[in-house]
């Protein structure tokens, strides 16, 4: 059996964007629940788990810290896939109440986020409080403990609720970006459409310190697609920053970008290549393709042992 831990419990997001990827509809493929994001990379950790599946980004509040700082430190993990999903919020209560019933709202601090504007306008006089998840707020609402949850519309199945409004998110359209972990393993064969991911830690908070990292991607082609800095917890001024960039880890502009960022930063950890989950194709600047990087360092060896380079012409003396 293959075992998937996930940002639980059932009904979440996370497990709706889970049952997306192909593998987990394999005839061995168990899908476990478990609490929060950190209990289910600790799974994984432990090999509990074989692999496990936490949010990382959401297109309107930016990036999930938790899982950010839990992939930074600790036993390392490799992210071996991503899926993406679209998201829109219900508004859940027992059989027989109606929105205006409505004087207590539990759901994640995300999903709060993004329905201020709904919440504001429909449930004015109502105590919002934060649950662990969307699901377990829903969990919530079934027992009694709160009058309405804000969660994913399969969470009404779920849990036995009714949906008094749904569509409530205040950007139609919003993304939650997922990540899916496994203890340490070669990166998956590059795909064409693939993404890395990678923490690096400042040697030093000096001038120019981020312009440093930055360099070393834009001097090579290499678009960031996410760029967001964390305290590293060690003292004021000393952050980390969690980057996704275009590329694989086999192709050389990308190689090349992480010895260099290596030799600037105190610390580097991968965190993977794997395929992108929109498919989408990096674009290549010319001088850039491995063809010629593999050329440059062609010409540089030949100029190391005699002097001459590959077409004939002489280096200049």
């Amino acid at each position: 059996m293959t075992t998937y831990a996930y940002f639980g419990p059932a009904g979440t997001f996370t497990e709706q964007a889970l049952r997306t990827l192909p593998q987990t509809g394999a005839p061995d493929a168990v899908l476990r629940p478990l609490e929060t994001v950190p209990i289910v990379l600790d799974a994984v950790r432990s090999g509990e788990c074989d692999f496990g599946l936490v949010p990382i980004e959401n297109s309107i509040e930016g990036g999930v810290t938790i899982t950010m700082d839990e992939l930074a430190v600790g036993e390392p993990l490799t992210i071996v896939a991503e899926a993406q999903i679209r998201v829109s919020f219900a508004l859940l209560v027992r059989n027989g109440m109606a929105v205006g019933d409505v004087r207590t709202v539990a759901t994640h601090g995300h999903a709060a986020a993004q329905c201020r504007r709904w919440l504001a306008q429909h449930l004015r006089d109502a105590h919002v409080h934060t649950a662990i998840s969307t699901a377990g707020a829903a969990a919530a609402v079934a027992d009694g403990s709160f009058d309405a949850a804000i969660a994913a519309h399969v969470a009404a199945e779920t849990y036995g609720l009714v949906v008094a409004a749904d569509g409530i998110e205040d950007h139609p359209g919003a993304a939650t970006r997922f990540v899916l972990v496994s203890r340490p393993v070669r990166p998956p064969e590059p795909s064409g459409a693939d993404k890395s991911s990678v923490v690096a830690f400042i040697r030093d908070n000096h001038p120019g310190a981020l312009m440093e990292i930055l360099t070393e991607f834009y001097v090579r082609g290499i678009d960031l697609t996410r760029l967001e800095s964390r305290p590293t917890g060690s003292g004021m001024g000393r952050y980390s920053f969690a980057m996704d960039l275009e590329g694989h880890i086999a192709d050389a502009r990308v190689a090349e970008a992480l010895v260099g960022l290596r030799r600037v930063c105190a610390d580097v950890r991968f965190l993977g290549s794997y395929p992108r989950a929109d498919k989408e194709l990096p674009k290549v600047r010319p001088g850039t393709t491995d063809v010629d990087f593999a050329k440059a360092h062609e010409w540089l060896e030949a100029l190391k042992a005699d002097g001459a380079v590959p077409d004939g012409t002489q280096a200049i003396r």
